[in-house]
């Protein structure tokens, strides 16, 4: 089997299981972007991807996105746990960022970004600072902040759901505290939840965007 069709078996399967999970949960699958998470994979497997219709890529690491961003042309999230002195490098190539979890971080990006943001901010549900995010409390004056600039976007909440949590119990927090969120911020009606193994529940719970990467690239 060649690299290509692997990918597109993978891809092709995912995308049924997408479908088939938000016709379950009564949403129209076309609510829901598919992000493919291309960490630790080269640019000949995202050119792959860009052929067979992908626009959206996820990287956790700078140096790595800024990279094959400028070889591939695409719709580009930034995941990964933001480091201040690797913002303004972020900020040019990104056009998504899903894991902001301080103020200052979006002072530096307000200040550096050449091009109009979406953001999501990153909740913690278990205060393990390790994995990332915030605690709601903690992210309702980045969100009045976000909400309130004239150039970039607030898209709502992301999470990754906690070891220790079983993915309904994780998902099931997340959409009573969005739901609570959006009465807030009614324009941050997105949910980036939902990874290689827990997509299909977190789509039950009103995942919007789907950061999925082995289930699709194979192991790495």
């Amino acid at each position: 089997m060649t690299r290509r069709s692997e990918i597109s078996e993978r891809l092709s399967d995912i995308k049924k299981r997408i479908e088939t999970a938000a016709k379950k949960a009564g949403r129209n699958p076309d609510e829901i972007s598919l992000i493919v998470v291309t960490k630790n994979f080269p640019i000949s497997d995202i050119q792959i991807l860009a052929e067979l219709g992908v626009n959206d890529f996820g990287e956790n690491r700078d140096s790595d996105g800024a990279v094959k961003a400028l070889a591939v042309a695409g719709r580009w999230h930034f995941q990964g746990q933001i480091q201040s002195n690797k913002l303004k490098s972020i900020c040019s190539w990104a056009q998504v960022i899903h894991s902001l979890d301080e103020l200052g971080h979006f002072k530096i990006i307000a200040r550096a970004a050449t091009h109009p943001l979406d953001i999501f901010l990153q909740l913690n549900l278990d205060g393990v600072r390790t994995r990332g995010g915030a605690l709601i409390q903690s992210l309702y004056p980045i969100a009045a902040a976000v909400a309130a600039d004239p150039v970039h976007r607030l898209a709502g909440l992301m999470v990754v759901a906690p070891l220790a949590l079983a993915p309904e119990k994780a998902f099931e927090q997340l959409h009573a505290i969005a739901t609570k969120f959006i009465q807030d911020f009614p324009q941050a009606t997105a949910l980036s939840a939902g990874m290689s193994g827990d997509f299909e529940t977190a789509i039950a719970f009103g995942a919007t965007h789907l950061r999925i990467g082995s289930q699709i690239m194979g192991s790495r």
